[in-house]
């Protein structure tokens, strides 16, 4: 197993996509970025100096500390603490953690629903194909803020008693409804070009249904613009839901995600305490560039009239 992994990696790294990569410092810093904020994300619990959501450690005497190079700081908060006396810097890995896993598995579902859709839509046609194109047409007139806050509303006034976990539910849900179009348009036009080719009809006339024909041999030849698609996806549905958190109707205070951590430091942004809101909106900024950014050399390495 692990000589099959290696002579994959290896076979990766001098394919044409790894030579592209190691011609990109941008894309090998990017993925550097990327990297060193998933592995802190990941393994807060080991890598975080303090637990910032165990309420029992918390000390209200240290509320509202500046950053340790600043008067006043100290040297057990590197970036400074929020106004409940948490650790900013470890505040900033647990709450990445929240918002990349509520990114990726939105992301995730949208791109299994629109690239089945897509593939239905493309490869069927006629009625198929009109429906789900008109249902891209309505989902694309509702923004996931407001379907996000209209979930949210109506669940509380349903299920009042529902416990704050659901909250990351709805938030990947409101996300995934309206993320899934783009997959669906996108894998619709590339098979749409695929099944009048040769392969497909070859296979129609030796007798393969159609599903075989869709899974074996359409889907491998439309997922890479769905890579690069879902690359790209990833920042904004972290954009996205930290836009929520924002607003209140993201993830829940006692566990506070990016976007939370965020508003909670707005409250206090003109009183002096910048480090409060400054932080995790650079930290914001520094994963959702470093993903474009990868995502903007995945486009171009999967361009084949670039090359």
């Amino acid at each position: 197993m692990h000589g099959w992994l290696e002579r994959a990696h290896f076979r990766l790294w001098d394919s044409d996509l790894g030579h592209s990569f190691r011609a990109s410092p941008v894309a090998m810093a990017a993925a550097l970025v990327a990297l060193v904020c998933i592995f802190a994300s990941v393994f807060a619990g080991w890598v975080a100096p303090h637990n910032p959501f165990d309420l029992a450690t918390l000390e209200l005497s240290d509320a509202r500390l500046p950053p340790v190079w600043i008067a006043g700081g100290s040297s057990n908060y590197l970036l400074g603490t929020d106004d409940q006396g948490r650790d900013i810097f470890s505040a900033l890995m647990y709450g990445a953690r929240i918002s990349l896993a509520v990114g990726f598995a939105s992301v995730l579902l949208s791109a299994l629903i629109g690239v089945a859709l897509g593939l239905l839509a493309g490869f069927l046609g006629g009625w198929v194909d009109a429906v789900l194109m008109r249902l891209c047409d309505v989902m694309l007139s509702f923004p996931a803020i407001l379907v996000a806050l209209l979930m949210a509303g109506v669940g509380r006034a349903l299920f009042p008693q529902a416990p704050e976990s659901v909250a990351f539910g709805v938030l990947i849900l409101s996300i995934t409804l309206t993320g899934w179009v783009q997959y669906a348009r996108t894998v619709r036009g590339s098979t749409l070009v695929e099944r009048h080719k040769e392969y497909v009809q070859a296979a129609r006339v030796t007798g393969v249904s159609s599903l075989r024909i869709m899974r074996r041999h359409v889907l491998p030849n439309v997922l890479g613009p769905v890579l690069v698609l879902a690359t790209i996806q990833v920042a904004t549905a972290i954009i996205t839901e930290a836009t929520l958190s924002f607003l209140g109707v993201g993830a829940p205070p006692t566990s506070p995600s990016l976007g939370t951590l965020i508003q909670v430091g707005n409250k206090y942004l003109f009183s002096g305490e910048w480090w409060i809101t400054l932080f995790p909106g650079a930290m914001l900024v520094l994963i959702s560039l470093s993903v474009n950014l990868l995502g903007d050399w995945l486009r171009d390495a999967l361009n084949p009239r670039l090359k």
